[in-house]
């Protein structure tokens, strides 16, 4: 299906780290508006000034970068549209503001917060909930009770005031969601939200449907969270007479357990992060990001597209190329989707092993050079192809390879009692004597030689290369044995050899 002229938009707060829940918002947005050559927008929604926390926004911005996903339109880029920082947009929404005063779709309310809450507690005593809607708008504090006139004196005077939607009485509101289907609403149920406050910043509400109206939004593609402010939304857009964009309302990312909406102190719990990369907060307190943990940023994107969208096919492994082509917002499900973090490993193994063994041995270097290891004249690419099938990070990597970089010191004791025979020190003796005359030390050549000794002297084969790799690795692990030789060297691999002999006790 073509759809033209695709304007989307990811519009994050700045009142912390990103969420991974987030980032999969973003990315089905990005894949929507490749798929059909639109535009991507992000835009800093930082009308909450109370909750705004320094460092926010460009931890956003950093975190998409390594994501790989890319905005047309930001702050930024820039763009035709901007600013797209909300509060620099500030001037805009006071003149929209007093538009839906003046249509008749708005009103000024001077209740005050004690005023509220005390109406809530008497609710509260009588078993009821309070809510300022169509039922009794007209008898509180505000210019739908007092007029219009008298409620403007007031503001002239200095009054402190908000302006709320005025919701139409008992009107069943029929939407359609490309996710969910038909949406039907009863607008009794619903209050007249807060849309501007006399400080002139807008609330979420009306920041948000001005700026996607300004900036010709054609897909308002976001979490299902905000599914109950589909109604408001849509009788904003109508109440200022304009079209609204379609909206498709992305499930929930669920525990582990599937039970509840995935946050921050599942991951601290379970020990995986929720956040793209490292936040540090304010105070200093570090939280986990899949960055530094050692993801791949393809394999994190790869593992987040599955979380509540399907190709219709068994394929698991996407290129984001791939993404883009097979995406489509009606294969996205309703349900939550679960997260597991076994699977988020899986799906980093699966790029490791099928990257190119230079590009993880670059990687690796880096480990190497923070732990202030010597890997000169060593094949990486090599030591990365034998190992990296029992890796799921890069970091798993030296675990598995750290003998090709210090000989051993200690042996494993299960390994020697198990594996260190009476006789080992002498069979070790003599295939340090073997190893000493072979000149080509390739791998082939070396199992050739020690094999057909073996042979001829009707040893135990698994005897020998048992306590051959004890000698060599310090316990009973690691990849081909005559590969681990090739790349240590002769002068190596009899020094281990007779280190062996030396210091091995059963």
């Amino acid at each position: 299906m073509s759809i033209n002229n695709v304007r989307v938009r990811f519009a994050p707060s700045p009142t912390g780290p990103l969420h991974i829940g987030g980032v999969r918002t973003a990315l089905y947005n990005y894949l929507f508006a490749r798929k059909h050559g639109g535009t991507m927008i992000l835009r800093v929604e930082d009308t909450d000034e109370t909750r705004f926390v320094e460092g926010a926004q460009e931890y956003i911005i950093d975190a998409f970068k390594w994501c790989g996903i890319e905005f047309d339109e930001s702050p930024e880029k820039g763009g035709n549209y901007g600013p797209y920082i909300q509060s620099q947009r500030k001037d805009i929404y006071s003149e929209y503001a007093e538009k839906l005063v003046e249509s008749g779709n708005a009103y000024y309310a001077f209740d005050t917060a004690e005023e509220l809450t005390k109406f809530r507690s008497e609710a509260e005593a009588n078993k009821e909930t309070f809510t300022y809607s169509s039922a009794n708008r007209k008898s509180l504090n505000n210019s739908e009770n007092i007029g219009i006139e008298a409620a403007k004196e007031r503001i002239a005077n200095g009054e402190v005031y908000v302006l709320r939607f005025k919701t139409p009485e008992n009107e069943e509101l029929v939407m359609h969601d490309i996710v969910r289907g038909e949406v039907r609403v009863q607008t009794s149920t619903l209050d007249d939200k807060v849309l501007f406050k006399s400080s002139g910043m807008p609330t979420y509400h009306l920041a948000n449907i001005i700026d996607d109206h300004l900036m010709e939004i054609s897909h308002v593609i976001r979490g299902e969270e905000w599914l109950p402010s589909m109604p408001l939304h849509i009788m904003l857009y109508r109440a200022f007479g304009w079209n609204a964009p379609e909206f498709a309302h992305l499930p929930l990312l669920l525990k582990p357990t599937g039970n509840g909406k995935l946050s921050k102190r599942d991951g601290d719990k379970l020990g995986f992060p929720v956040f793209p990369t490292q936040w540090i907060n304010p105070e200093g307190e570090k939280s986990m990001g899949y960055r530094e943990e050692g993801y791949f940023a393809d394999a994190f994107i790869n593992m987040l597209a599955l979380l509540g969208w399907n190709a219709g096919t068994e394929q698991e492994i996407f290129s984001m190329e791939e993404l883009i082509e097979a995406f489509s917002l009606e294969r996205v499900n309703k349900s939550g989707a679960r997260f597991d973090p076994e699977k988020a490993k899986w799906f980093n193994h699966q790029y490791m092993i099928n990257n190119s063994d230079e590009f993880i041995a670059e990687e690796f270097a880096k480990i190497l050079d923070n732990k202030g290891i010597s890997y000169k004249n060593l094949p990486l690419a090599k030591i990365v192809s034998l190992v990296k099938d029992r890796a799921n990070f890069t970091n798993d990597i030296y675990d598995q390879s750290y003998f090709f970089f210090e000989t051993p010191t200690e042996y494993d004791a299960k390994t020697v009692k198990k594996r260190w025979k009476e006789d080992a020190p002498i069979m070790m003796a003599d295939l340090k004597t073997i190893l000493q005359n072979v000149q080509d030390f390739s791998s082939e050549n070396t199992e050739t030689v020690v094999k057909a000794w073996i042979e001829a002297k009707e040893l135990p084969m698994g005897k020998v290369m048992n306590a051959f790799r004890l000698s060599i690795v310090g316990a009973g692990k690691g990849p081909h044995m005559f590969d681990i030789i090739s790349i240590i060297g002769k002068d190596e691999t009899l020094l281990r050899l007779q280190n062996a002999i030396d210091n091995i006790k059963r």
